[in-house]
Order: structure tokens, then C-alpha cells, then sequence
């Protein structure tokens, strides 16, 4: 809280000043028709054209006033000081309109728009020409009150609207640096699979280039197109990643994608079986669904030693769905008891959305990993 406090004082985000628009425009008008026609028929107004030129002075200030809120402050509150001034010195009576009420709108301006050190330079010369004007016009002591409370008041309320702007573009920050949280792990689970596969591959290239050159060439093609898949995923969520407007998410991947991992040539075999599981899921299930099984399989691929077969078994369960990953190699207990960063991920992954994930070895052999998430059924 102390932090989001010291923050409203501090410089405004460059460049994020709202251009002038139409209420500007309707605003400025207004203001400008008013004044002219007060001017015009308003009874006892002394030096009225010294008035009315003074009074059209403020349009540009009303016009700019929350691109440059310290100049059109200085210059609003100016003229009310030299109407002041004016009337001390020449006592010509009455020279204020009440269409110059409008300072208090630059005032607002001011707190709302200002960086810190604007609204530190602008309010005391506020307070100057407020101080004066009571003075000039020998206000009583209710007068000095209410107006006093008046702009104190104004200043409340930009500082209120001030304080939920600055929240609100926190609570955007925060949750666009969630997101890119997220769409990091995507790219770690993304990358890891597809290096995997490309490993793999090589491997098998390796072992038949000399006695079947032409299966080495399918192999080196295989390779080559998903290396360029690696790479434009990549590109996309780094895209994405570095993107400080909105984007247009292409659509994630879910368990009806599953089958396009399932690989009946190679060693290892990948099968794929979905039990009723690919159809109304929330999005977000839906997604994870996809990820965990992908990010499993990669582990059992770079894994699990001579691992001949990989099942990937998604079946609905209620209002449940549970997502189940087992090879059948050897499985290297050190390296895998140890958590890594893809299982706390898939961990991590699965505890937000409110499931439970587990993973370990077989008791007859191999390794198997298990989440079950909450289908939340839409209607």
C-alpha cells in the first residue's frame, strides 16, 4: 500500500496523456459561449473587455489541460490572480464571471494528470491566488471557509481518481506479467518437446545412414521440418512476450490435439487413447490437459532409458478428468527423484486450476506421471 501511495507522486507514464478529444472540444465551447455571453449581459461588470479577453484565455488552457496540466493550471489561475490584482488596484468593482469557475477544472487537472513535482510547483501558486482573491473581495469568514473547503475538495477528488488510475494500471501489469509467466512455461514445454524429438531423431539417423540411406534422408527431413516448427512457435511467444499492447492470441492447443503426438514409427512408439475427455472442458483445463501431456512425454523421451512404448491415456471421470503418462523404460531413479523445473511446472500447473498431480516410478517398471484436473463443464 505505502508503495502504490509513493508511486501517485511520482513521474506520470510518459507519452500516455489522453489527446485532446471531443468532450475536450464541447468543454472548451462551452465554456467559451458562456463566457462571451456573461460578459455581454452580465449587469455591473466592470472593465468587461479586459474581462472577457482575460476569461477566453483559458480555452487553450481547458483544451491541453491534462496533456500539460502544470501550464494550464499556471495559466487558468494566472488570470484569476490578475483579476485580482486588477481589482485591488484600480477598485473597478466587480470583475469576476462566474464562467471562470472553470480554474477549479485545471486545478483537478493538476493532481489528477501532474507528476509530482508539477502538482508540488502549481498548488502552492493555487493557494496564492485563492489567498488573494478572498482578500480582494473581502470575504467573510464563511466565505474563506466554504471556498477554502471547495478546493480542498477538488483536490480530494483528483487525487482520488488519480490514486485508481495508478491502481488499475498496476492491476493490468500484474496481470500481463502473469500471463507472461505463463507464456514462458509454454515456451519451455514447447522448446523441451520439440528438442526432444529432434534429439531422438538423430539418433535414429545415426544408426541407419550407413545401411539405409534413404530412411537416413526421411529421418533428416522429419528433423529439418520440426526444427522449423521449434522455431516459429518460438518466435510467436516471444513475440508475444515482448509485446507491451495487446496481441491476438492465436488458439491454444487442447486434449483434441493429443493424437498429434502420437508417433507409430521410431522407438519409442508414442500411443494416444482419449476416453471421452475432449469435449466441454473449460479452456483453461483444456490447455493444461494438452501441456502436461506434452511436457511428460518429452521426459520420457530424454528419460527413460531404452523405452520401446509411451502411452498417453486421457479419461473423463465425472466432474473430473484425469490425464495419465507411462513409458516402459528403465528408469533412472537419480535423475528423476530429484524434481526438475518441468515436473515443479507440471505441479505448479496442475495446483492452480485446483487438481492434483503426482509422478513416479511403476512398480513393475517404467515411469508414470498422473494429474487429474476439474472438467468445470460449461453449460
Amino acid at each position: 500500500m505505502a508503495t502504490v501511495g509513493r508511486s501517485i507522486w511520482h513521474e506520470p507514464r510518459p507519452g500516455h496523456a489522453p489527446p485532446v478529444g471531443r468532450l475536450d472540444w464541447l468543454l472548451a465551447g462551452a465554456f467559451a459561449a458562456g463566457s462571451l455571453l456573461e460578459g455581454v449581459v452580465r449587469p455591473g461588470l466592470a472593465l468587461r473587455p479586459v474581462v472577457i479577453v482575460l476569461a477566453l484565455a483559458l480555452v487553450p488552457a481547458l483544451l491541453r489541460r491534462r496533456a500539460r496540466p502544470l501550464q494550464a493550471a499556471l495559466v487558468g489561475w494566472g488570470v484569476a490572480g490578475v483579476l485580482s490584482v486588477l481589482q485591488l488596484a484600480v477598485h473597478a468593482g466587480d470583475l469576476e464571471l462566474y464562467s471562470l469557475g472553470a480554474v477549479l477544472v485545471l486545478l483537478y487537472a493538476l493532481v489528477r494528470w501532474g507528476s509530482g513535482r508539477e502538482i508540488v510547483a502549481g498548488t502552492p501558486f493555487v493557494a496564492v491566488v485563492v489567498a488573494s482573491g478572498m482578500y480582494a473581495t473581502s470575504a467573510s469568514a464563511a466565505d474563506v471557509f466554504g471556498g477554502s473547503a471547495l478546493v480542498l475538495l477538488v483536490v480530494a477528488l483528483g487525487a482520488v481518481f488519480r490514486y485508481r488510475a495508478d491502481l488499475w494500471h498496476r492491476q493490468q501489469l500484474e496481470i500481463r506479467n502473469q500471463e507472461r509467466v505463463g507464456l514462458a512455461r509454454e515456451l519451455h514445454d514447447v522448446v523441451a518437446h520439440h528438442v526432444s524429438a529432434i534429439a531422438v531423431q538423430a539418433q535414429a539417423a545415426g544408426l541407419v545412414v550407413g545401411t539405409q540411406p534413404e530412411k537416413a534422408a526421411e529421418v533428416l527431413a522429419a528433423i529439418e521440418s520440426e526444427a522449423s516448427t521449434t522455431l516459429a512457435e518460438m518466435r510467436s511467444m516471444v513475440r508475444v512476450l515482448r509485446e507491451e499492447d495487446a496481441v491476438d492470441y492465436s488458439p491454444q492447443r487442447g486434449v483434441a490435439d493429443l493424437p498429434s503426438l502420437a508417433r507409430a514409427n521410431g522407438v519409442p512408439t508414442v500411443e494416444v487413447s482419449l476416453q471421452g475427455a475432449s469435449t466441454r472442458l473449460a479452456r483453461p483445463v483444456d490447455a493444461a490437459l494438452y501441456r502436461l501431456a506434452q511436457e511428460s512425454l518429452t521426459n520420457a523421451v530424454r528419460h527413460a532409458r531404452n523405452a520401446t512404448r509411451i502411452e498417453i491415456e486421457v479419461r473423463r471421470e465425472g466432474g473430473a478428468v484425469r490425464l495419465r503418462v507411462r513409458d516402459d523404460g528403465l528408469t533412472d531413479l537419480g535423475a528423476r527423484q530429484e524434481p526438475g523445473f518441468g515436473l515443479l511446472g507440471m505441479a505448479e500447473r496442475t495446483q492452480l486450476l485446483g487438481g492434483s498431480f503426482s509422478a513416479g516410478p511403476e512398480p513393475g517398471g517404467g515411469w508414470s506421471v498422473e494429474a487429474v484436473l476439474p472438467a468445470e463443464v460449461t453449460p
